[in-house]
């Protein structure tokens, strides 16, 4: 068998960084890492090619997956005298924005990189690769044991991300600003969302289930011009979504979004970010205004900062429901634990 080593390296927002290697005559790209050489452990393998790759020393803080691959995958290009494979995914963590800066490459043998999203790496990846890559950096985000795979499938239970094919999405405005300050008067609300803790101190995410992919999202949406106040949307949108019942929102802030473009250009509006306290989790229905069924997930804040790809302002904003969460509520801060899906039919909170 042969012996690889590679690596899940992200920026701030969550984006997967990929290398164009110049020998791949069908245009794929990989994930940084290689062969292991004879008598070589693959995580010392692994910090020598993002080394020689990359121009970093970046340190492994795990594991992620664990994959093998058989010589008659349908991957394998024809003609390529391969006995199998078994790859060790490590999770190299984070680049900061100088970290980037200093990324160089080895022209001959890589001639470009680029940091995607994980529904655009896949499209660049093998297929096989693809699966890999999400399953190890579905690991990291769900905070679950190394991913084992056999020619891109589990062999053990599927994770709740991988179940539902959640992806990490780059957002506009994820480095604007969290005003603490009052709303200016003129200024309309058009979007609501909210951290919805339970008990324990996690939080519910809702992932809308679309063709490329299920989207995470804090439960919330659109102000409609039925809602008397910005909390009314919250209850209807929570209820409709993920079949929520709240308690007591308490506005965190708000985030300016200059054009309003996604609502038709409405012009400057406020984006509100609130916490709130979840009572009740009802039986999964059908969203009426999406004509289907979200996925409900549990998720530490922490994480769900992560997945929903607002970088260091969203750890931030993240530490604020938290902080809120145990002043107003006296919730504990959750422990790290697995994402893990709400029953369909629903929970008991005590």
């Amino acid at each position: 068998m042969w012996l690889g080593a590679a690596a899940i390296i992200t920026d701030e927002v969550g984006r997967v960084l990929l290398v164009h290697p110049t020998y791949h005559k069908d245009g794929s790209w990989l994930l940084p890492g290689g062969v292991v050489e004879p008598g070589e452990h693959p995580h010392v393998a692994c910090r020598r090619e993002i080394t020689e790759e990359l121009g970093l020393d970046l340190p492994l803080s795990a594991v992620l997956a664990v994959h093998s691959f058989s010589p008659h995958h349908p991957d394998l290009q024809p003609g390529t005298p391969c006995p199998g494979e078994v790859r060790f995914v490590f999770d190299g963590g984070t680049l900061n924005p100088d970290q980037v800066e200093a990324i160089r490459l080895p022209r001959r043998e890589l001639s470009e990189y680029a940091f995607l999203e994980t529904r655009d790496a896949v499209q660049r990846l093998r297929p096989v690769d693809g699966q890999i890559m999400l399953a190890a950096y579905r690991a990291r985000l769900g905070n679950t044991a190394t991913a084992h795979l056999a020619d891109g499938r589990h062999i053990l239970d599927v994770p709740a991300l991988d179940r539902h094919d959640v992806h990490v999405r780059y957002r506009p405005l994820w480095d604007s600003p969290l005003n603490r300050g009052l709303i200016p008067g003129q200024m309309p609300v058009q979007q609501v969302w909210a951290w919805c803790f339970v008990p324990d101190g996690r939080v519910v995410l809702v992932a809308d289930l679309g063709p490329r992919g299920a989207l995470p999202m804090l439960p919330g949406g659109t102000v409609e011009k039925t809602d008397a106040t910005p909390e009314d949307t919250l209850h209807r949108e929570a209820a409709e979504e993920a079949q929520l019942s709240l308690a007591d929102p308490v506005r965190l802030g708000w985030v300016l979004d200059e054009t309003g473009e996604v609502y038709g250009g409405v012009g400057p509006n406020a984006r509100l970010r609130l916490a709130a306290r979840v009572t009740a989790i009802g039986p999964a229905a059908v969203d009426p205004a999406t004509g289907h069924s979200f996925a409900r997930l549990l998720a530490t804040p922490a994480q769900t900062a992560a997945l929903l790809g607002w970088g260091p302002p969203g750890a931030r904003q993240a530490q604020l429901a938290v902080e809120t969460a145990r002043e107003r509520w006296g919730l504990p801060a959750a422990r790290s634990a697995a994402i893990e899906e709400i029953p369909a039919e629903g929970m008991r909170l005590s």
